[in-house]
């Protein structure tokens, strides 16, 4: 570390100044350091709350086969678990498709993301990996030369300028990457499909061997296990509501009324961890480079969660790039980073329209400006949501498409 007289800034430098420590940083770190390429990840949180957020927990099988050829898959098999039966909930009644036995007969792993991140700090850390907690990154600079630069927040509150010769982008939707891009040199698309989840993670065991969809006139509900003792669970909102504006009994209530609860058995219940309300929105920038800037996993994308591609998409992303920049570093090759950005919308945009399309099946939107209580939109698209469930409960086609893209990336 050195320190700029004039400005008393710190100076540090790496070859990779990777921002951001969720699972594209931290497996981009990890292969980035396997090859032997200097790198840093900055974070701006402490290392107790990556560890502890809780984030989606289902991972599709590419994604375990390149946790695997890493060697990082090892907490995941020994403490995850196979699953492949999602079960839907209409008014028509219940039916189940055993996805793993359908399409190419690829199942997914459950194991929580909070899990997962800290098996791979663990590593990381293990290895001799660099990483600055409570380090916040405030810009990337001269992104379009060959030396751009990072410029930092320690945690006493002095600024730091990293030199580099790349920029990875993990920090999200909200993060530094995405702020330095000038205005004009990417283009941002943005999708908003009119829906708001209340997200509940609730302690008590799963009450269904199965991911649970429930369609009903009130709203779409949702079932997703987690470990033994936490379960996921999801409930269609008013757009505008507070988190805590039901009590707990009340949004159990609701949870038995949509999910069925007097047909199909009742619902374990147990304590909320955690609420946290979201609209289902989605938003590209394409290209996902700007000269020595790189943007990964939910920097580069996101998804509306109906069809959990987010975590997937973002560890798919760290690879290609790692590889590509590992060739750029050690032989001089950048035609893997001349083809990042092509590569990694290629599934973007189908894990885009697959997720579009579950949410189109959950949920019955009404037309704009007609409102939710009903009235000729409501009426439309509810017997499209009708027609798409009877087909994917009628049609082996329709469900190994379903299959293939449930589980794919």
């Amino acid at each position: 570390m050195t320190e700029s007289h004039d400005s008393h800034t710190l100076c540090e430098s790496a070859d990779v100044v990777v921002l951001g420590a969720g699972p594209a940083g931290l497996v981009l770190g990890l292969l980035l350091q396997a090859a032997g390429i200097d790198c840093v990840i900055l974070e701006r949180a402490s290392r107790t709350h990556v560890q502890t957020r809780a984030r989606a927990g289902f991972l599709a099988p590419n994604t375990v086969r390149i946790l695997d050829r890493h060697g990082l898959a090892d907490g995941l098999h020994r403490n995850g678990h196979r699953h492949g039966t999602c079960e839907f909930r209409t008014e028509d009644g219940r039916f189940r498709l055993d996805y793993g036995s359908l399409g190419q007969g690829r199942q997914h792993h459950v194991y929580p993301q909070q899990n997962l991140v800290t098996d791979l700090l663990t590593r990381y850390l293990d290895i001799g990996g660099r990483i600055r907690f409570h380090t916040e990154a405030l810009a990337v600079h001269d992104a379009d030369s060959a030396r751009p630069t990072v410029t930092t927040r320690e945690p006493d509150g002095r600024p730091t300028r990293w030199n580099a010769r790349y920029v990875a982008g993990c920090d999200g939707r909200h993060g530094a990457a995405r702020r330095s891009l000038p205005p004009g040199s990417v283009r941002h698309h943005h999708h908003d499909h009119g829906v708001t989840w209340l997200g509940l993670l609730a302690e008590t065991p799963p009450s269904l061997d199965a991911v649970g969809y429930a369609v009903h006139g009130r709203g779409f509900a949702g079932h997703m296990a987690r470990t033994a003792d936490v379960t996921r669970y999801y409930l269609q909102w008013q757009r505008g509501a507070h988190a805590d504006a039901w009590s707990e009994e009340r949004v159990w209530d609701e949870l038995d009324v949509r999910m069925r609860a007097a047909d199909h058995g009742p619902l374990q219940r147990g304590r909320f961890l955690e609420r946290a309300v979201f609209d289902l929105t989605c938003d590209v920038v394409e290209p996902l480079r700007y000269g020595s800037l790189f943007l990964v996993g939910d920097a580069a994308s996101l998804l509306a969660p109906a069809a959990a591609k987010g975590a997937n998409l973002a560890v798919l992303e760290a690879e290609i790039l790692a590889e590509a920049l590992a060739d750029a570093l050690t032989r001089g090759d950048a035609a893997g980073l001349d083809a990042y950005s092509d590569r990694c919308l290629a599934h973007i945009w189908r894990a885009q329209e697959f997720t579009g399309w579950m949410t189109r099946l959950l949920h019955a939107v009404p037309d704009q400006g007609r409102g939710a209580g009903g009235g000729a939109g409501s009426f439309f698209h509810a017997a499209l949501q009708r027609s798409r469930l009877d087909s994917l409960r009628t049609s082996r086609i329709h469900q190994d498409w379903f299959a293939e893209n449930y589980v794919g990336v």
